[in-house]
């Protein structure tokens, strides 16, 4: 035995080391925490023409059912504005969301109301809780220029409210990224190979105009996405089926809007298969194009309608093809399905 073996002394922790130790104990449960926090959403305002294609109501339902995405306000546009107001006020009823400000279209272009007209008969705007602006483009730019961060005004419908918002407040374009569904570049309705001066950009061509030459970063769809978005079979009796509230108040007015387009007689389309959902793509794309191929093109809208690819027009993002629709369709489904 070594005549100087004995017990050892305990190693002595440094002070560095019991500090460090102790801070850790101190901030790793705020860590933790910061680490289950949801991402930043993003504030986003929606223009709509709900009330003409029922797929303006799906969109909407859909947006209510993205996480990534702080809906700050609605807005009619294209005219019919009391119509409009009653549905978008309605639908959020329905759901639980009043929390979120509604403003009035712009009296303009487009007058009475549309196919959803019999789902709102009788509903009473001065019963709603939630917070309505008369002045729609006013709300628009009092929302963008308050808000703390980057705004995407995500449109859906045709533009007089986001010209008319540009004409009185242009500073409004360096705070906001548009994202809209708009446009034929190289294909058509249903995918087809003609290209077609799209609804939302002939309805009001020089609105359009306005809004796309406005020094804004640009987000489109055009049909060459969307034209042919639809859920059949299997991924449609899912949504058909559910008890979500949002999905039953989109079945509710896709009901009424069918009866609506067969001139009132009964049909079964909305037991079969949706219509067209252009507008859910936009959605998708305000916060992500990760199925979908982009391509940085110069568009120019001319008088008669049409989007044209033009090199020397502002160059905008836009989404040409897909590259999993099957993934899309199926989050779509799962969104609107999914039970909070």
């Amino acid at each position: 035995m070594n005549p100087h073996s004995g017990p050892h002394p305990r190693p002595r922790l440094g002070l560095a080391f019991l500090l460090g130790a102790l801070v850790f104990a101190l901030v790793a449960p705020a860590l933790r925490a910061a680490d289950s926090r949801p991402p930043r959403r993003i504030p986003v305002i929606l223009d709509t023409d709900i009330g003409d294609d029922i797929d303006d109501t799906w969109a909407l339902g859909f947006l209510l059912k993205c996480p990534e995405l702080d809906v700050k306000l609605i807005v009619g546009d294209q005219g019919k504005p009391l119509y409009r107001t009653r549905l978008i006020a309605k639908f959020l009823e329905a759901v639980g969301r009043t929390d979120i400000p509604i403003g009035m279209a712009l009296d303009a272009n487009v007058t009475g109301d549309g196919p959803q007209a019999a789902w709102v008969k009788g509903y009473n705007l001065n019963a709603y809780h939630g917070k309505i602006h008369p002045d729609g483009v006013q709300a628009i730019i009092d929302t963008i220029m308050e808000s703390r961060e980057p705004v995407t005004l995500l449109a859906i419908g045709p533009l007089p409210n986001i010209a008319a918002a540009l004409e009185r407040e242009p500073r409004i374009a360096q705070r906001t990224r548009f994202v809209g569904m708009h446009g034929s570049v190289r294909k058509g309705y249903g995918g087809s190979a003609e290209i077609h001066a799209e609804y939302n950009v002939k309805a009001d061509a020089k609105a359009c105009q306005r809004a796309f030459t406005a020094p804004w970063d640009i987000t489109i769809t055009p049909l060459d996405t969307c034209g042919f978005i639809d859920l059949t079979g299997d991924r449609y009796a899912q949504v058909r089926d559910s008890k979500d509230r949002v999905a039953a108040a989109i079945l509710e007015n896709y009901r009424h809007w069918s009866v609506a387009q067969n001139k009132g007689q009964p049909t079964k389309v909305a037991d079969e298969r949706s219509s067209t959902l252009f507008d859910t793509v936009a959605v998708y794309l305000a916060y992500t194009d990760e199925w979908l191929k982009m391509e940085k093109l110069g568009i120019r809208v001319d008088d008669a309608g049409f989007t044209r690819i033009d090199p020397a027009a502002k160059p905008m993002n836009v989404a040409t093809e897909w590259k999993d629709l099957d993934a899309f369709r199926d989050l779509l489904v799962r969104r609107l399905t999914q039970r909070r």
